[in-house]
């Protein structure tokens, strides 16, 4: 009897065998089948100890995974299996010999070798023992598949996702209860199920025309109407009701944590710089407006750039500085066609302060608008690094889609902006906005849809 035809009723002793981008996307890992065997093949060390001189998360968790490992061997032999805490083991071993390969069986490299640790186990441990390949890789399980090998992805680094939260939601009231939330500025939200803190409505009525927007109290226990403002947030005004929410949440000083989600064009960096440059410009609640983002190419990388530090860095803020330029535009519009945006005096004067996110470890940023773009790109890990510099006084905003993540170590589910999201929702602090509709071009908009 094969592993995939073990009745449900019969309960196995398993086996998982861990693949290096497991440990690499969480060191923990060890750790989480504690109540089972875990077998570490030892190409897994060895690929990784490839990373433990990088200078990034992955030669954080490539050094945090040694010094677990080195605890677990002052207890025991890790050849023979030092046991758990849940009652499991863990072996670190090394293929000792040729196990039956099919004649499809690829090169001799470290994924196959991994992959033979695992037909080993099973050989030895017989069907009363279900072995199975704990990898992020796509590939892999592929193979495994192929093999007869059973497979999981590991999901201890993912976070399951409401994909009914938005941030936005839509309710069917009648018309009195319109009047009456425009009447006394607020409406009891009791009898609304599930509504988060912060979060936007938009109310409509059943069998007419009457309709209204509002945001849900910390508290959850009422909605107040959001008024649309009379005058525009450096030179930009909202087009649709989503960008409304935006800028309510953005403009908000008691939300300290603001995350946009959207598809390109949806206004999501854009919003952000100008509620931030209202509040540090124009209002000054705030000493500095700091903008940073994630240094990942698109495609091919160029390689190294020449200059300081600040020449460096120009490439990867373009983006930043597009935006930067097209409100300043707005506000010279009316000074001549020859006058040029200049975004250096709000940098010379400090009030603007552009950076990547390599330098923000160890900082504290007191009384600051901090923007982080492209945040789908950041890992759970990483995003938790950079909340916790948030000083007194100081708001985070987080931009991004998960859909367009260049980081090939997070998808959809695990990358930083999503898990912030999740987390956040019940949360007094926090608000979160997703965007849809595209406002950049007509061209950039069927873009983002059809393709």
């Amino acid at each position: 009897m094969s592993q995939a035809e073990v009745p449900a009723s019969v309960t196995l002793r398993r086996v998982y065998v861990l693949d290096t981008n497991v440990l690499l996307d969480d060191p923990k890992a060890i750790f989480t089948f504690e109540e089972h065997d875990v077998v570490i093949p030892m190409t897994v060390i060895e690929e990784v100890d490839q990373f433990k001189k990088q200078l990034n998360e992955l030669g954080r968790n490539a050094r945090t995974i040694s010094r677990y490992l080195d605890k677990l061997r002052e207890r025991g032999s890790l050849r023979e299996g030092v046991k758990l805490r849940g009652g499991g083991c863990l072996k670190v071993r090394s293929v000792a010999r040729d196990v039956g390969k099919p004649p499809y069986w690829g090169p001799d490299n470290n994924d196959n070798r991994i992959l033979q640790m695992a037909l080993m186990e099973h050989e030895e441990r017989g069907d009363e023992t279900v072995v199975t390949m704990v990898t992020r890789d796509t590939n892999m399980r592929l193979k495994c598949d192929a093999l007869g090998v059973p497979s999981e992805d590991y999901q201890g680094g993912m976070i399951r996702v409401d994909t009914e939260f938005s941030g936005v939601r839509e309710i069917t009231v009648e018309g009195s209860w319109i009047d009456a939330l425009y009447e006394h500025g607020e409406g009891s939200a009791d009898e609304f199920a599930d509504l988060h803190p912060n979060e936007c409505v938009i109310l409509k009525e059943e069998e007419g025309r009457k309709s209204a927007v509002g945001r849900v109290t910390t508290d959850k226990r009422l909605i107040r109407p959001v008024r649309r403002r009379r005058d525009n947030v450096w030179g930009i005004s909202p087009r649709n009701k989503e960008q409304e929410f935006a800028i309510e949440l953005l403009l908000d000083d008691d939300v300290k944590l603001v995350t946009l989600n959207g598809v390109a064009g949806t206004g999501k960096t854009l919003l952000a710089l100008a509620c931030g440059l209202k509040k540090v410009a124009d209002d000054e609640i705030y000493r500095k407006l700091l903008v940073s983002r994630p240094i990942f190419p698109l495609g091919r990388d160029m390689g190294f750039l020449p200059g300081d530090v600040e020449q460096k860095l120009n490439p990867w803020m373009k983006p930043i500085f597009d935006n930067l330029e097209l409100l300043l535009s707005t506000r010279t519009a009316g000074q001549g066609k020859t006058r040029e945006p200049n975004y250096a005096y709000l940098l010379d004067k400090k009030i603007l302060e552009v950076e990547p996110l390599t330098y923000i470890r160890g900082r504290s940023l007191p009384q600051q608008y901090l923007i982080v773009d492209e945040a789908q790109n950041l890992t759970a890990h990483e995003v938790k690094t950079i909340l916790t510099r948030a000083g007194e006084g100081t708001k985070v905003v987080l931009t991004g889609d998960p859909e367009q993540i260049d980081n090939p170590y997070v998808d959809s589910r695990s990358n930083g902006l999503t898990y912030v999201v999740e987390r956040f929702k019940d949360t007094a602090l926090a608000g979160h906005v997703t965007l849809h509709k595209g406002e950049r071009s007509e061209l950039a908009e069927l873009a983002a849809k059809l393709m």
